[in-house]
């Protein structure tokens, strides 16, 4: 079914493009940035063909060529975050100014481009220096992240005024202290309940923080919330998909906006529960931010190592599926949006939702990545009629501007709007670019 969505969409919606630091700024060692713990994990061979950030994108030389593709675009916004071993190696004490300076000068280029800069505090780069010292399992994480927070309020406010505290906290805690997916790569029950508590409070105090520096602050979180399914419908894994449910999609905005957690992990979770912990943790948030892609499915874990005892399963063989086999229910979206909207009742903006794939340069010069128009298209469409249906979403944010560093995986999936030669660093402009800028223009009559 065909849907229109070049009408109807809420005045002043914000289009928006989304990148993180380490995926996409390249410059590892210069300047005065020390490692964080994802140069670490690169250094231990657990990357894909044995890639690293050290170069990616190289968007801190680059950054004024970004920018001009960004203007291009014709997007509103732009939600990037900072690199916290680049303004502070040790991730506490002495501030490096050339790191500050960086920021600086993107901040002040957006706004002279007449693109609003949506600042984040964390996207999984932990400084190094903070890890080995206990990292998010220890208490005094909440007091590294306030004084880090209070930096850049204090230094970007004059001109920043939509903060982020964290982006997915569900997956660096999980992927990170239970499964072995992601830096720091550390697999314990407990050091994994304490890293869910302790990043729960530093985002609290980074609210409060933000909100007595920054006049006029707009502040949310971001979470990735998906629907989570038994796989194949079967009952024997119908507990673990409640379990992980209530780790991937409840582990963070229920305590952040409802001020609990939910029953099965917060019975967990009790023996680090502080009193007024659950106060400095519910703090007043302006909007939600959701990452969305589609659905996981969900099954026992058999092996008696498993950390949580789920697992993630396979999508039913007849469901819709990206290049990288990630499943495509845009309905999923829909309903998710809606349910929000009444769960959380705050403002939604949707600060990713991308499609990966193979892409390359054809003999003609273009990259014509018709499978992530299809999938933007089918999105966008979902968002459309959500908001139809009552949901408050207010914007939407592409992933990604650029083909980048994708973790684990490395450089082999591609998620950019522009396509990127890791050799020679060439920006090209893919057939979706073309396609977002003009539901933009269309939209906003640009």
């Amino acid at each position: 079914m065909s849907h229109d969505t070049t009408t109807g969409w809420p005045k002043d919606f914000v289009w928006g493009v989304s990148t993180s630091s380490y995926q996409i700024e390249g410059a590892a060692q210069e300047d005065g940035r020390a490692p964080s713990i994802w140069d670490t994990r690169c250094r231990l061979g657990k990357i894909a063909n044995g890639d690293s950030g050290d170069v990616a994108c190289d968007h801190y030389h680059r950054y004024r060529e970004d920018v001009a593709l960004m203007k291009e675009l014709g997007i509103d916004a732009y939600r990037f975050s900072v690199a916290w071993p680049r303004v502070l190696p040790k991730g506490k004490g002495a501030v490096n100014f050339k790191g500050l300076e960086f920021y600086d000068r993107l901040i002040d280029e957006l706004l002279a481009n007449d693109i609003e800069p949506w600042l984040c505090l964390y996207h999984w780069d932990l400084p190094q220096a903070l890890h080995d010292i206990g990292g998010w399992a220890v208490r005094d994480s909440v007091g590294w992240f306030e004084d880090y927070a209070t930096l850049l309020a204090r230094r970007y406010g004059d001109r920043v005024k939509k903060w982020i505290t964290f982006n997915e906290f569900s997956v660096f805690t999980l992927f990170g202290y239970a499964i072995d997916w992601s830096a720091p790569g550390i697999t314990d029950r407990d050091t994994h309940l304490k890293a869910i508590h302790h990043v729960n409070l530093a985002h609290g105090a980074a609210v409060d923080v933000i909100r007595a520096h920054v006049p006029g602050a707009v502040i949310g979180a971001v979470h990735n919330r998906q629907a989570v399914w038994p796989e194949h419908g079967k009952e024997e894994n119908k507990h673990a998909a409640a379990l992980l449910d209530e780790h991937w999609n409840r582990a963070f905005p229920d305590p952040q906006l409802l001020g609990y957690y939910p029953p099965m992990l917060g019975q967990a979770i009790e023996p680090y529960v502080q009193a007024g912990d659950m106060a400095r943790i519910c703090r007043p948030l302006d909007f939600f931010g959701l990452n969305h892609y589609g659905p996981i499915f969900a099954k026992v874990d058999d092996n008696p190592n498993s950390t949580w005892g789920f697992a993630w399963g396979e999508a039913p063989a007849d469901a819709d599926k990206s290049e990288l086999g990630w499943a495509i229910f845009p309905d999923a979206f829909r309903d998710e949006l809606i349910d929000l909207t009444h769960r959380y009742k705050l403002p939604i903006y949707v600060t990713e939702n991308g499609c990966g794939g193979g892409d390359t340069v054809d003999e003609n010069g273009q990259v014509i990545d018709n499978h992530r128009v299809t999938y933007l298209k089918r999105y966008t469409a979902s968002m459309h009629e959500a908001i139809e249906k009552g949901a408050d979403v207010r914007g939407y944010f592409v992933w990604s501007l650029l083909d980048n560093f994708e973790w684990g995986s490395g450089y082999g999936p591609r998620f950019g709007l522009v396509h990127v030669d890791y050799e020679t660093q060439k920006r090209t402009k893919k057939a979706s670019f073309d396609w977002y800028a003009n539901l933009i223009k269309s939209t906003h009559g640009k």
